[in-house]
């Protein structure tokens, strides 16, 4: 390998490394950071493209001139086919692609475009634009709302939550005791666990200069196992405990579920006035729900045809009459036919009340070796994580109610 081709080999490497730091959530880069980045990397593929062209060339060329010095030694004889059985002479030799004619045949090639093969066989090529088009979020922003704790190297740990306290009363007139009163306690379980991603891309595609395919392969593993801890906060994934899950030991009493059949005008109060104790109204929960409920929500009008709710969207997050919610498409929709009576859909309380503890970084690693055979790059990803609710009744939930039946 060249000098040239080492120090393109290099910065490629730092730019990605910062690229992935990025998503990894460990370095903060502006968007024109990552613009520039990534425009520099698309150039750095050009001249390494270019590089390897220029040092394959000057390989080709030494082996020639040996092969050249050794026939005019009498040793070999150098001949040119066209096709099996058929030699052709110097002057009836194809003429040899400069530099930029095998450069641009390369790219096309590896585009997937259609080539010019001869002059017999012109074929229109497929153009390809540049750059990619982004798909829409996959990954509610929930994970990133909950109470999160790092703990790396560590195996699991137990949060310990108040679970009620006593009440006071008057001495005792005969014994002179003092009321007896008790503060309790509990814990919550917060065990660890695996979360992996894997997927394979084609040798080619990592060196396409007009789209960072490669590294939004290497950004998707993050996302994937993102989206994967994004619904495991509801609906729990084997040691990662779920609000909508009830196991043997559990910081919610389902004795404080509610069940609500549509949403109307009375739903949002029935569930804020529901959560938390009896001497407060809590000001700092969020509800969690389905995008298929905040349409129900939105729909919902008064007699006279006023909306009933005023409701702000912002992306993933947003209000309803200033009650702050998320979307999550692990919650099943009140609003859906297609829910089932008792299906856990909504969850309402403050989002620290859920912990989640990151064992591990997570690691995104690449081979080349795996299939080098079929030219094959794998890239895997993993980290270890948990979850538990961790604070006594933390989150009221919603249950989808059998609809009621009119009698009369």
């Amino acid at each position: 390998m060249n000098e040239k081709l080492r120090k393109i080999l290099q910065r490629k490497k730092e730019i990605r490394a910062k690229l992935n730091a990025q998503i990894e959530g460990t370095v903060e880069l502006t968007d024109e950071e990552i613009k520039a980045l990534q425009g520099e990397l698309e150039n750095l593929n050009e001249e390494e493209e270019a590089a390897v062209e220029e040092a394959e060339q000057d390989e080709q060329r030494k082996k020639a001139e040996e092969l050249t010095k050794r026939s005019q030694n009498g040793n070999i004889q150098l001949r040119r086919i066209a096709k099996p059985g058929e030699e052709i002479g110097d002057q009836e030799e194809e003429r040899e692609l400069t530099p930029a004619e095998k450069r641009q045949r390369g790219k096309d090639l590896k585009e997937q475009r259609a080539i010019t093969v001869g002059s017999s066989e012109i074929i229109a090529p497929r153009h390809t634009a540049e750059g990619l088009t982004k798909t829409f979020n996959e990954v509610s922003t929930l994970v990133d709302l909950v109470k999160v704790t790092p703990l790396n190297g560590g195996e699991a740990y137990q949060r310990g939550y108040v679970a009620g306290y006593g009440e006071g009363g008057a001495q005792d007139d005969n014994t002179g005791d003092y009321e007896d009163v008790e503060t309790t306690f509990n814990y919550a379980d917060i065990n660890k666990q695996e979360i992996t991603a894997y997927q394979e891309q084609p040798k080619a595609v990592k060196k396409l200069a007009d789209a960072a395919y490669g590294d939004e392969i290497v950004k998707g593993i993050g996302i994937s196992i993102k989206k994967k801890l994004s619904k495991a906060i509801l609906t729990g994934y084997k040691q990662i405990v779920g609000i909508f899950q009830n196991p043997n030991k559990f910081a919610i009493n389902q004795n404080t579920d509610i069940g609500i059949a549509s949403i109307d005008e009375n739903t949002l109060d029935e569930i804020v006035y529901t959560y938390g104790g009896d001497e407060d109204v809590e000001n700092d929960a969020a509800l969690i729900l389905n995008k298929k409920d905040l349409k129900a929500f939105k729909k919902v009008r008064y007699s006279d045809g006023k909306k009933v709710y005023e409701i702000v969207n912002n992306g993933n997050t947003g209000t309803i009459d200033g009650i702050p919610f998320v979307i999550n498409s692990a919650c099943k929709a009140i609003s859906d036919t297609t829910t089932n009576v008792d299906d856990y859909c909504m969850a309402y309380g403050s989002l620290s009340n859920y912990e989640l503890a990151v064992f591990s970084d997570l690691e995104v690693e690449e081979s080349n070796d795996y299939k080098f055979k079929q030219g094959q790059i794998a890239h895997r990803g993993d980290g270890f994580f948990g979850g538990n609710v961790v604070a006594k009744n933390g989150f009221v939930r919603v249950k989808k109610a059998a609809a009621q039946v009119d009698e009369g």
